[in-house]
This record gives C-alpha cells, structure tokens and sequence, in this order.
C-alpha cells in the first residue's frame, strides 16, 4: 500500500501546482486586462458628430461633468490647462455635460470660460450610461491610443500624476 500512496501523492502535487498556475494566469489577466471605450457618437454644441472609433490612435481624456457640480467648476480650469499643454502632443480632450446640464446653461459656461476643447452634449444620458453608468461628476477617463481605458478618476484628479499617466501614454 505503501508503493501506490508515492505515486499518487506526486500527481496531487502535480496537480495543486497546475491549478495554482491557472488561478495565477487567470488573475493576472483579469487584473491587466483594460477596458475599451464603447462605440458612441458624441455630438458637440455645434451638432457635429464624431464617434469613438474617430478617436483611435489619439490619447483622450474624456470628463463627464455639470455646471451645477462644484468640483467640476474648480477643475475646469486645471483641465484646460492640461489640455493646452499636451494638445500640440496629439492629446484629445472631450467634456461631457450630464444630461441633467440644460443645453443653455453648458453653453453659456463654454463661452464665458473659452473652453478651448470639444463640448459633448449628453442630452439622453446615454453616454454616460454607455461608459459605465456614470452618475458621479466629475468622472475623467483617459483612453490610450488603443482605445483602452488606462484610468478612472471619479472627483478631482491629481494633476502631476495625471500629467506623468499623460506623457508616458503620448509618448506610446
């Protein structure tokens, strides 16, 4: 009895080891795998459409925000900042007003502050729906070249790390 409990002692060894790869494998693809943007058509607030797919090959920071949410007011001027320093770098950027945003009101904020950015009306919510059910503001995703979300950031981000995500993802 003693000369069949070896063998079989190492096939359990054996197979604890496969199965500890596989979990292995398996989360580690799950933790790296990045999600790409949905197909949406944005319209901006001089009704031109553009779509995600019109997007790829560029860095794109896409901010979901509202001219009712504090936060948002207070990084506005941070983001374009952002956006003015990587633009000539190939940086996309797209604000997103929610669809509880009256139209005027987004368009009155765009003038007032010279937004220099595309401005999206998400007038049915389905934008925000499509990418992930948002409902936070501000909510900022930044989409490499692939189209791959790198990162989400729901609040105010930090800029400097923000910037250094920016470079190296321009720099791709």
């Amino acid at each position: 009895m003693q000369a069949s409990a070896a063998p079989q002692r190492t096939w359990l060894k054996i197979l604890a080891a496969l199965v500890i790869v596989v979990l292995a494998v398996v989360g580690y693809m799950s933790v790296s795998k990045k999600d790409a943007i949905p197909d949406v058509t944005f319209t901006n607030l001089q009704g031109k459409k553009f779509t995600s797919q019109d997007l790829r090959g560029k860095v794109v920071m896409i901010n979901f925000w509202a001219t009712s949410c504090v936060t948002c007011v207070k990084e506005m001027p941070e983001m374009v900042d952002t956006y003015n320093k990587y633009k000539d770098n190939g940086l996309e950027f797209i604000a997103v007003a929610m669809a509880y945003d009256p139209p005027n009101y987004v368009l009155n904020f765009v003038e007032t502050r010279k937004l220099p950015f595309q401005i999206a009306l998400d007038t049915q919510g389905e934008l925000a729906k499509s990418f992930g059910d948002i409902k936070l503001t501000p909510t900022t995703l930044v989409v490499d070249k692939d189209g791959h979300v790198i990162k989400r950031y729901v609040g105010e981000p930090d800029f400097a790390a923000l910037h250094k995500l920016l470079e190296k993802a321009l720099a791709a």
